[in-house]
């Protein structure tokens, strides 16, 4: 989910240490071999994804297809690779390019258009292609101020629940985002402020966040986990800043890998901060194998995909009747009203609005 580094929410799981699967079953012959006849079918993706092997196993035993998992980098470096090498691609299904970024990739022609099965129990929100079906929605998941409940507790104030909130006085100095340049949840709650303000008053919001003391770092790894003091990282790093840019499926993912497990998430979400990011997969133009791509289109918006996806990329399925685990009803945030741009808008704009905010932000 970019010229920005890390990918939207599921940063979160690479972070915390989940593993990618390469591959899952026997295969018969290498994609290399082309067409449909081929047993392997090649997933190209950002470095965060990751799925369960008994799910990848079904999917084999289900259509006779391997899936191999080719990662790329970060989201935006993934994709940059995947226009360079258009028509010719490296694999045959391209997943982990997000709203921020899907103009870039549709303005590229890197897709085949395909229906998937099972499109109509995808939400009509997820679907910002639906007419051409060049991209196939997959998950959702927010940007959002995470806070460190103990020290607004300590400290006997209440943690900020709005973009409002972070410039008032007492949020000075406690606020650690990523720079919008090279990363994606750094450009998500950019994002989120043009949205919240619109074009004439995101900069202004800006002024006063930095007159508020807000810090920037390059990336989420280092915002999250070092500069963060309600993380476990954080808190091993001794950090100091009780405000980050994060996600709102960070608590639950602070649940899980914490040992023993808390009855209580040590972070919460400001839902009022947040941007709601999309991510797609295509079938790349050019594919080997152009008939497993699109068996694994179809398994992705599978309800039993959709279900595996939550407690390993930490993200929301966009199939309508997915269930969430508990994990994530229990611990995580609810985000009623997510700010959100449209993508010609972010297309048109995104370039212009990051390099306003490095010479507001950065100066």
């Amino acid at each position: 989910m970019s010229t920005t580094k890390t990918l939207t929410v599921t940063a979160v799981a690479a972070a915390l240490g989940i593993s990618t699967l390469a591959a899952c079953g026997g295969e018969s012959k290498d994609s290399s071999t082309g067409g449909s006849k081929s047993k392997t079918v090649t997933l190209v993706s950002h470095d965060s994804f990751a799925a369960s092997p008994a799910v990848l196993k079904e999917f084999t035993q289900e259509t006779g297809y391997t899936v191999k998992v080719l990662k790329s980098g970060d989201a935006g470096a993934a994709l940059n690779k995947e226009i360079l090498t258009k028509g010719s691609p490296q694999g045959d299904v391209f997943f982990g390019v997000d709203n921020t970024l899907l103009s870039r990739a549709l303005d590229n022609d890197l897709f085949t258009p395909y229906a998937a099965k099972g499109l109509g129990q995808v939400s009509d929100e997820a679907q910002l292609d639906k007419d051409k079906h060049r991209v196939t929605p997959v998950d959702t998941g927010d940007i959002c101020v995470n806070y460190d409940k103990k020290y607004f507790a300590d400290k006997k104030i209440a943690p900020p629940q709005s973009f409002d909130d972070l410039i008032k006085p007492e949020y000075k100095n406690l606020l650690v985002t990523e720079n919008a340049a090279t990363s994606s949840p750094g450009l998500g709650f950019l994002l989120g402020s043009v949205g919240r303000y619109g074009d004439e008053g995101w900069q202004d919001y800006w002024k006063k966040l930095k007159a508020n003391g807000v810090k920037v770092v390059d990336g989420w790894e280092q915002a999250y986990n070092e500069e963060f003091s309600g993380s476990a990282g954080g808190k091993k790093a001794k950090a100091d800043r009780p405000l980050v840019v994060s996600y709102a499926s960070s608590p639950p993912a602070e649940v899980l890998f914490a040992k023993p497990q808390p009855t209580e998430a040590p972070t919460g979400v400001a839902t009022g901060t947040c941007f709601r990011q999309t991510e797609f997969a295509g079938l790349l133009d050019g594919a080997k194998n152009e008939a497993g791509g699109k068996a694994l289109l179809d398994f992705l918006v599978s309800k039993k995909f959709q279900e595996d996806m939550p407690l390993n990329m930490f993200v929301n399925p966009v199939v309508k009747d997915a269930k969430l685990p508990e994990l994530f009803t229990k611990f995580g945030a609810v985000v009623d009203k997510p700010e959100t741009v449209a993508p010609d808008k972010i297309a048109k704009n995104r370039e212009q609005w990051v390099q306003s905010w490095s010479s507001l932000v950065l100066k």
